[in-house]
């Protein structure tokens, strides 16, 4: 994080500048087993070409509403930054009737189908994999984001006053997200770069997403997001924070 700094997006400019190769979000699911490294490169990549998406294939614009109906994955990490990036609205769980578009894994898409903007299906399967067969009434992800930009530009430019984020119905601008991030490293055991947490809690909560996401990219972090933790028992938790170097843990 630099003084400069004022949204999540600037976060992520600078953490590449910093050094792009460290490792910023390892991701397991401890109901599948699936473990997913990404590098702040990596992550990088993932985060404009699905910035791209929603500003291009997508027409979404600064002010607009996106209801993100997913789990704390990795790939809902992507998708909280490109709605940064592009100024759009990430609205957590939110109501897909009044969203502008909807983006949804697997288990909610009977729910995600009450939007009659864009609808985007995720299949959270292991390395970013698609469906078997597309929803019904869905583009898939994995299918629409590989040909996108590996760079991007916002038409317009982010206002960090602006809102980027609610979650748990409260609202939050780009700069209110920086600010909350850094004052929140302390009390998670976040000392600067080299530091790494290990969450197992849920996106649905501002601690959550501060502890599985924002917090981390603001102090030079990494993150070990771990879904389905309560699956991992206690021993193997403990070699998993040992072989992660884990410094903090938030569960």
């Amino acid at each position: 994080m630099t003084t400069t700094d004022r949204t999540p997006a600037d976060l992520l400019r600078s953490a590449l500048a910093a050094d792009a190769g460290r490792p910023l979000v390892t991701f397991y699911d401890d109901a599948t087993g699936e473990r997913v490294e990404l590098s702040v490169a990596t992550f990088a990549n993932w985060v404009a070409k699905t910035a791209n998406l929603l500003q291009g294939e997508l027409s979404a614009e600064p002010g607009d509403r996106v209801a993100l109906l997913l789990p704390a994955h990795w790939q809902t990490a992507v998708w909280l930054l490109a709605c940064s990036s592009v100024g759009v609205v990430a609205d957590m769980g939110g109501d897909p009737k009044s969203a502008d578009l909807v983006v949804s894994g697997p288990d909610t898409l009977d729910a995600a189908r009450a939007c009659s903007g864009s609808r985007i299906a995720l299949a959270l399967r292991p390395l970013g994999g698609r469906f078997p067969q597309t929803p019904d009434g869905f583009a898939d992800y994995a299918v629409e984001v590989p040909g996108q930009g590996d760079r991007f530009a916002p038409f317009a430019p982010v206002d960090p006053e602006e809102p980027v984020l609610i979650v748990a119905g409260r609202e939050f601008s780009g700069a209110e997200v920086v600010e909350r991030a850094a004052a929140d490293a302390a009390g998670l055991g976040l000392t600067g770069a080299g530091s790494r947490l290990l969450s197992g809690l849920s996106y649905d909560t501002w601690e959550g997403l501060s502890a599985g996401l924002y917090s981390p990219l603001a102090t030079g972090g990494s993150v070990v997001l771990c879904r389905n933790l309560e699956q991992l028992g206690e021993e193997s938790l403990a070699q998993r924070i040992e072989s992660e170097r884990v410094t903090a843990t938030a569960r």
